[in-house]
């Protein structure tokens, strides 16, 4: 059975390296492919383990949840879960700003008790007249009374 041309040229260049071509094991010595090796396991076992994510609401109070993550565009609280449905605020929430559910619903928790807090302080305070002397926003600016004895 005879040999290619291709097969003939291979093996005259492997038997004599003057021709430039030489395996890789030639080339490289032993020391250098096991450290090439590790550092390629150790690649691998840093890209393909997983990831675990931090939950960096995790131990906060809701009110500090909304101080850190909603303050730079509401000055407070109340008002913003008025008119709105527990269940429609909680998505929006978790949706827009919340990085999980639980501090989701945290939030929505937090903004329906603000809300409620303030309608009952209103209604207590419409019920309950106000005592003389104090004013409120719908009483006018007078001037000072007169200093009696000059």
């Amino acid at each position: 059975m005879g040999t290619s041309a291709f097969d003939q040229h291979v093996e005259r260049d492997l038997k004599d390296n003057s021709g430039g071509m030489q395996l890789v094991s030639e080339r490289t010595p032993l020391r250098k492919r096991w450290f090439r090796l590790l550092a390629l396991g150790a690649i691998s076992a840093l890209i393909g383990s997983v990831a675990h994510a931090q939950n960096l609401d995790q131990g906060k109070s809701a009110a500090k949840l909304f101080a850190d993550g909603c303050t730079t565009c509401h000055r407070s609280a109340r008002g913003l879960a008025k008119g709105r449905f527990s269940l429609t605020l909680f998505l929006f929430l978790q949706k827009h700003y919340a990085s999980n559910s639980s501090s989701a619903w945290a939030l929505t928790s937090y903004l329906e008790s603000v809300d409620s807090a303030q309608r009952g302080r209103s209604r207590a305070a419409a019920a309950k007249p106000s005592p003389p002397g104090t004013r409120t926003a719908l009483s006018p600016l007078r001037p000072p009374l007169p200093v009696l004895g000059r």
